[in-house]
């Protein structure tokens, strides 16, 4: 058989059950179809937030090792916490070049400081400093350097090293990635060598930015409430099969109001903000429909391994509303198009959706996406760094509609690939000595061997931390004690072993501290030196 294509579609900010085939209520089809003709993994991470998990998928090595430690912007803490790709590892592109294949990016970049959401470039894109992804791999990109943006006017937009402008009045950006990938696997199907493709959607990332239309079809669709949904998609999860049904739910966080007890005013306007993002998942949905289409008349949709994921948990950060210019709307507020008025702030009596407005749906909505976990995007808890994960390969898998719940993570994406590939991961690149990466491939999985993992995993992300080994997971909360848990027993982390179990967590935590010291993450709050 021909070393088979690979593209790997990753959301940003999507939560575990927010798509059809994971329990979701949101409308998923070509998803839903690809877990109907492969697998599903159940136990696959990230890295907690957007960059990190980014850096991590690209090269195999964790965020710290890879210089993405914390976020894209250098301030002093060391190597580990740069804000950009170092030199110390290949992305998947400068590994998979040398073995043949070419090698394309659609979408969001956000490994590097790139271009802010409004304004001129933060130093030149392309430099040591600031990589872009035609300086570490891609043969062609079409996209975003910058972590989030309008979708309808979005800065910085780029056509491989020339700036662009979004000029078109119907230009969303969902579609118009949609769109490159579609004309990036027609030109890269009619070549000789096999390809790597990229595809990095902003949604559902916030803003809340959807096509009228689009949310016409959810409007009135959450008027029964958070609470009503989050029980539904748990329910839905247990029946599908993809949770055990003695995890029970986690509570819901302290502070939430019951949905019911808003006014009619407000559960209108709780139920429209659900249904932007879910009209911004279905248009992404929609969008990789279009690609597996694209790869079936192309021909080659046999012998493509695709995969998706999401870069973090659900995202529970409101934006905010007082008016203070030092903060998110002095950063934002710039977004729309020029002439146009941007109001930035989850503020009750404005519709979320088009242009002229920059929301999210917070933190009870949050809860419903990382249905049944704790905690979301940013916490180390099974809320903030699980993923639904979906891979289709119809060559090279033995069993359709199948499901896995053997624990996976990013790190495994390059070394899946360099074994799909027959490639030679580099000790040496570019005269600098390469870090072997820390991954693990999950190739035995899809055709239908059930290997157990070798190695633990770990997590650090502003001082969040965990890590597991086997059915044992040991995490804490910056400023919190250290939790330990029995993943086979209690993957919604409802019942806290420590006290009684304290050889697995001594000998967790001194795994954590000896990862923690030969990866770079370092005690929170981060100091300079």
């Amino acid at each position: 058989m021909k070393r088979p294509n690979i593209l790997v579609i990753l959301a940003d900010d999507m939560g575990f059950s927010d798509i059809g085939c994971f329990g979701s209520e949101i409308r998923t089809p070509a998803l839903d179809g690809m877990a109907q003709q492969g697998v599903r993994f159940t136990q696959m991470y990230n890295c907690a937030r957007c960059c990190p998990t980014r850096a991590s998928l690209l090269t195999g090595l964790y965020p710290h090792q890879a210089g993405v430690g914390l976020m894209v912007d250098d301030y002093g803490f060391g190597p580990a916490y740069q804000g950009y790709l170092n030199t110390h590892g290949v992305t998947i592109a400068e590994a998979l070049q040398p073995a043949g294949y070419s090698t394309w990016y659609a979408g969001k970049w956000h490994t590097s400081p790139g271009m802010p959401l409004s304004g001129p470039p933060t130093g030149e894109p392309g430099s040591p400093r600031n990589p872009t992804p035609l300086s570490r791999g891609f043969e062609r990109f079409y996209g975003t350097l910058a972590g989030c943006g309008s979708y309808f006017y979005p800065n910085g937009l780029m056509d491989q090293e020339r700036h662009i402008t979004a000029e078109d009045s119907d230009f969303y950006y969902t579609d118009a990635i949609s769109d490159r990938a579609c004309g990036m696997i027609t030109e890269a199907s009619g070549g000789e060598r096999p390809f790597f493709l990229h595809v990095c959607y902003t949604a559902p990332h916030w803003p809340l930015h959807a096509q009228p239309d689009d949310i016409e079809r959810y409007r009135g669709a959450y008027r029964k409430g958070w609470d009503h949904f989050r029980t539904a998609r748990h329910e839905e999860l247990k029946g599908l099969g993809i949770l055990n049904p003695k995890w029970d739910i986690s509570p819901k966080d302290w502070g939430w109001r019951d949905f019911a007890s808003h006014s009619a005013s407000r559960q209108e306007w709780e139920d429209l903000r659900m249904a932007v993002y879910a009209a911004q998942v279905e248009s992404m949905d929609r969008g990789i429909g279009r690609i597996l289409e694209t790869l079936q008349a192309a021909g080659v949709a046999d012998n493509t391994l695709v995969m998706f994921l999401s870069d973090n948990g659900g995202c529970a950060e409101f934006l905010n509303e007082d008016g203070n210019s030092k903060t998110w709307p002095g950063m934002y507020g710039l977004t729309a198009r020029p002439g146009q008025v941007c109001t930035v702030g989850n503020i009750e009596h404005l519709a979320p959706g088009p242009a002229t407005t920059f929301m999210s749906y917070d933190q009870p909505w949050a809860n419903v996406s990382n249905a049944p976990f704790r905690l979301y995007k940013h916490w180390v808890h099974e809320g903030g760094i699980s993923t639904p994960c979906v891979v289709r390969w119809p060559a090279g898998m033995q069993k359709t509609g199948h499901i896995s719940h053997r624990p996976c993570h990013v790190i495994d994406i390059m070394a899946t690939c360099l074994e799909l590939a027959g490639a030679r991961y580099p000790g040496e690149y570019r005269g600098t000595a390469i870090l072997p990466f820390e991954g693990e491939s999950f190739l035995p999985l899809l055709q239908g061997r059930d290997v157990p993992r070798e190695r633990p995993l770990f997590w650090e992300h502003e001082g969040n931390s965990a890590v597991r080994d086997g059915d044992w997971k040991l995490v804490r909360q910056h400023g919190h004690d250290w939790e330990l848990y029995n993943m086979l027993e209690d993957r919604t982390e409802l019942c806290d072993l420590s006290g009684g179990n304290e050889a697995i967590r001594n000998r967790l935590l001194r795994q954590y501290k000896e990862w923690a010291q030969r990866c770079g993450a370092r005690d929170w709050p981060l100091h300079r030196i």
